[in-house]
């Protein structure tokens, strides 16, 4: 089972807003999902984006891929540096 940190469209036609999830990789875009940890709206922009930090590092820390778009977000965030950090501190 290969988990993976994406977005899942929510909102209206042409008003997209998106949930930041953990799903397994074979489960559809907008269908089932293990655990919310966020959400984000493109028209407020990404420092308008809310996350979980522990939650996503948590889900790193076990093994979830993010997507491009999740990694790109995690950057901006300070998650990713927070995650590096954490691995660094446990070895």
């Amino acid at each position: 089972m290969s988990v993976k940190i994406r977005l899942t469209r929510v909102g209206r036609h042409k008003d997209a807003i998106y949930r930041i999830v953990v799903a397994d990789s074979r489960f559809a875009r907008d269908g089932r999902y293990i655990e919310q940890i966020g959400y984000y709206n493109p028209a407020n922009g990404e420092e308008s984006a809310t996350i979980n930090e522990e939650l996503a590092i948590k889900w790193l820390n076990n093994g979830a891929k993010p997507s491009d778009s999740i990694r790109a977000l995690f950057n901006r965030k300070g998650i990713m540096a927070k995650f590096a950090e954490s691995k660094k501190e446990s070895k």
